[in-house]
């Protein structure tokens, strides 16, 4: 269970600040008090700031039992708001949890290149994180979108890293998202003639794969 420590003047003020960082009212926490703090002498030399640990209530209850079940119950709650007649079936992976839509229309859930999909993993991922109070990977897939976008974009990267190769020189991506990422580069990494690096801001990067010889 992942734990967080907050800083105040008092241990009032650090409770305050847990409370509006985590975004969480202060009875679902637990706290423990690492150090009160002091005023110091004239509450002006030799002042300590209170800090305290903070854990959210009920995480280890959560964890210790079906995560995947939770996973679950919040996407079918978005789905019954939508509304979109599917069922969602849930597997525990080694490195998170995958729900698979299922339904007649649940090819409506992907969108153009599979941005509905990712806007509704990402939500999902926000309310059972913060259910758990420590990051869980929740994947979404509909109509194996996942597995038909993973095979195209290791074929994009091989005929990319070929191109890299045949012309001595880097080539890069369009933007991609952190998963679409991750593919290109352990396909590549696979290539010890070429290397990769991810270029741009915020979320969506481009990833440039360079010939080695190349970089240096």
């Amino acid at each position: 269970m992942e734990s967080y420590e907050f800083e105040g003047k008092t241990t009032e003020e650090a409770i305050e600040n847990a409370s509006r960082e985590l975004n969480l009212p202060v009875e679902d926490l637990n706290i423990e008090v690492i150090e009160p703090g002091s005023a110091g002498i004239f509450g002006l030399v030799g002042g300590k700031k209170a800090k305290i640990k903070v854990n959210v209530k009920g995480a280890t209850e959560i964890e210790a039992g079906d995560v995947e079940k939770l996973a679950q119950e919040v996407l079918e709650k978005i789905l019954s708001l939508i509304p979109i007649e599917a069922s969602v079936k849930a597997e525990r992976m080694d490195d998170g949890v995958t729900l698979s839509v299922v339904g007649d229309r649940s090819g409506l859930l992907i969108g153009r290149k599979g941005k509905t999909l990712d806007a509704l993993q990402f939500i999902v991922n926000k309310i059972v994180n913060r259910a758990l109070g420590e990051k869980v990977d929740v994947v979404i897939d509909s109509e194996d979108y996942r597995k038909r976008r993973e095979d195209s974009l290791v074929q994009i990267a091989k005929k990319m890293g070929d191109k890299a190769k045949r012309t001595n020189k880097a080539v890069t991506t369009a933007a991609l998202n952190p998963h679409d990422r991750r593919i290109i580069h352990l396909t590549i990494k696979e290539d010890e003639e070429l290397e990769t690096r991810s270029r741009g801001d915020g979320v969506m990067k481009r990833v440039v794969i360079i010939p080695k010889h190349k970089a240096k």
